[in-house]
This record gives C-alpha cells, structure tokens and sequence, in this order.
C-alpha cells in the first residue's frame, strides 16, 4: 500500500516538501491520543527477545534511526511510535544554519538510495536544548544527540565549536555523537585525521563530564565510509586509547564510479552524501573491521544500506551492538521497523544463540574459535 501512495504522490513531489509533509504528519498523528496509541501497537510490536543493553541504556530493540531526519529534535515521540528503539537527532551545530541552497535533497530511485547535500541544516544546540529540555516524552525512548561543526567556524576553532554544543545538549543526550564525517560542511572530514581528531574528542569528554556531573554521557563517533583502512584502524585504535564508548559505521559515501548505480547519470552526478543501498557493502566492511581491532571494548553501531531484517542481521554477526536506518524508511515507509523487527527476532530464534547479546560479533568467533 504504501509503495503505491509513494510512487503515486512522494515520487512526484519535491524530496524535501515530502519530507517535511512526511513529518507533520507524524507530528499530527502522536498529538491525537487514541490515534498514537493505535499506531504504536500496529507498528511498534515488542519482542523479548530483541531487547538490548547499550551505552548504559535498556531498549527494546537494536534498531535505531539514524541521525539527520529529525535535526530539530521535534518528533521524537513520533519516531518512537513508529517503532524505532533509539532516535539519533541532529546533527546539530553550535550556531543555528539554514544549510545549503535548494535544490539539496534527491532520489535515486532505481537505487533506493539518497543524496543530500543538506549542509546541517538545524536551529542550533542553544534551540535544541532548550526543546529537549521542555520535552514530556508521551513514549519513553533513547535519544541521542549527534553535533558537528558550525558552516562558519574556521577548521581551527572546531573545537570550541563542538564544545558549546555539548555544554548545552550533554544533559539532554542519552548519548552523545561527534560527527567529523559528513561531505557536506568544508573541512569538516578532515577532523577524521587521528592528530585532528584526538584533540577534539577530548575536548568534548571534558566538556560533558564538566557539564553532567551525576552519570557519564556515552560519547561516540561516526566516521565515513570513504576512510582508508588505515585509517579506520587509526580511529579504532584511537576509541580504545581514549575510552570512547562508541564507534557508528558509517555516514553518507562521496563515492559513485564504484558503486554501479543505475540511476541517471546526470542525477548522480549530484554533489553530496550518497546513503541507501548502494553503500550497504562498503559500510559492513568498515564495521567489519572496527570489530576486528577492538572487540568489545567498545560498542558499534552499524548503518548504511539497511533495508530489511536480514542487513540489519548481518550487522550484529558483524560487530554491531546498535543498528541503524534512514534512507530506506523514505522508500518503505511506516511498516518498516515492524518488519525489521519482526524479521530479526525470527532470526535469533532459528539461531544457535540464546540472546541477541550472544550474535554481536558471531561472526568472527566463529572464525577465530
């Protein structure tokens, strides 16, 4: 039903109008109470078997979505009814940013892929805290708070940059994320770069610990896919060095030759951040290989590319504590995390493992036993 009301109405509709029309919607529909408790037991079934423990927090699932739809922390309950676990909002920057011109945002459809060139668009951490703070939460959820850098701050102040925001959101975050790797701010995936890289990390730890003194915010990054191997090694040996908690694998990809799109080559040749399908491969790798070099000492979380139970699946026998999704919510709509759902606790149950717990990372002892 709903890839027809998707290809018959979203399809013909400018990306980002269906995104916002999309939103309000939801928005709409949680406010309405008889309607959000309907839609939550539709399409939010619990299952006891996929309930999860990560980064200090009890969920009933693994399955999250993924920073970059809700920037503005304005629908988080929304989210929740639709099933996901967590909710990563963001990315937020220290100041507020309108993002990039229009046109930013489009579909690949034969792909089932995005590019976005958004360009942190967002209200600022001051705005969003001031929102998280005022928040009743109608369904308890998990929330994450993924930052990055302000467009017009100098690569040499990111720093206090990201500092700022953390003073102001920590305490509203479950757990916190520094994004050093989305396309779409200049400079911005260069703070990838361990020498760039430590610095910052430490400055945000400090700034958080400061700032909530009564429990320690979880702090995490999200890399790109694009890094070289050696330099996810890099960043996997630095999480362990500076006891990061988290490591999410990964953003968006400025690849496109490699990936054998089928969309027209006019559209891919759009600049930005590809996510969906076609970056499915590269990010297991990189999560593959971050479970390699640190084990479980820290906790991963695997996106890119996940449509349905068996991606996400793949994740946890590949490392993945947490999994996460976006672009393939655009294209399958509100019955999505159902079936992921749905689709993994029958997985576990056809298993040898007795938790979900025991699959993280499955594969590779397997290998090594």
């Amino acid at each position: 039903m709903y890839r027809l009301f998707f290809h018959l109405i979203f399809k013909r509709m400018d990306p980002e109008q269906a995104h916002h029309l999309a939103f309000r919607w939801i928005q709409l529909a949680v406010r309405i109470p008889v309607l959000r408790t309907f839609l939550a037991a539709a399409l939010a079934p619990r299952y006891r078997e996929l309930r999860t423990e990560a980064l200090g927090r009890r969920m009933h699932g693994p399955f999250g979505l993924a920073a970059g739809f809700d920037k503005n922390a304005v629908a988080i309950d929304g989210m929740t009814m639709l099933g996901f676990d967590h909710v990563e909002i963001g990315t937020v920057t220290g100041q507020a940013q309108p993002g990039n011109p229009k046109k930013r945002l489009f579909r690949l459809v034969p792909d089932r892929a995005l590019i976005n060139r958004m360009g942190f668009n967002n209200d600022g951490s001051a705005s969003v805290a001031a929102r998280l703070a005022a928040r009743r939460p109608v369904f308890p959820a998990t929330v994450g708070v993924n930052i990055g850098k302000t467009k017009v701050v100098p690569e040499a102040e990111a720093s206090a940059d990201y500092v700022t925001s953390t003073e102001r959101l920590a305490r509203h975050a479950d757990y916190l994320v520094v994004n050093v790797s989305s396309p779409n701010t200049p400079g911005l995936r260069n703070l990838q770069a361990v020498d760039h890289l430590r610095p910052l990390l430490t400055a945000v730890r400090e700034a958080a610990d400061r700032t909530v003194t009564d429990r320690r915010v979880p702090l995490l990054v999200k890399i790109a896919p694009d890094l070289a191997d050696a330099d996810v090694d890099a960043v996997a040996d630095l999480a362990v060095e500076l006891g990061l908690d988290g490591i999410i694998a990964t953003n968006t990809t400025i690849a496109r030759e490699s990936l054998g799109l089928a969309s027209d080559p006019e559209l891919t040749a759009e600049t930005g951040g590809l996510s969906g399908a076609p970056v499915k491969e590269r990010s297991l790798e990189v999560l593959r290989r971050l479970y390699a070099r640190v084990g479980d000492k820290v906790t991963l979380i695997g996106v890119g590319g996940i449509e349905n139970a068996e991606d996400a699946w793949q994740r946890i026998l590949a490392g993945a504590t947490l999994v996460q999704g976006y672009s393939a919510f655009i294209y399958q709509g509100p019955f999505w995390c159902r079936a992921i759902h749905k689709g993994l606790a029958a997985r576990l149950r056809n298993s040898p493992y007795a938790t979900l717990a025991d699959a993280v990372g499955a594969e590779h002892k397997k290998v090594t036993a």
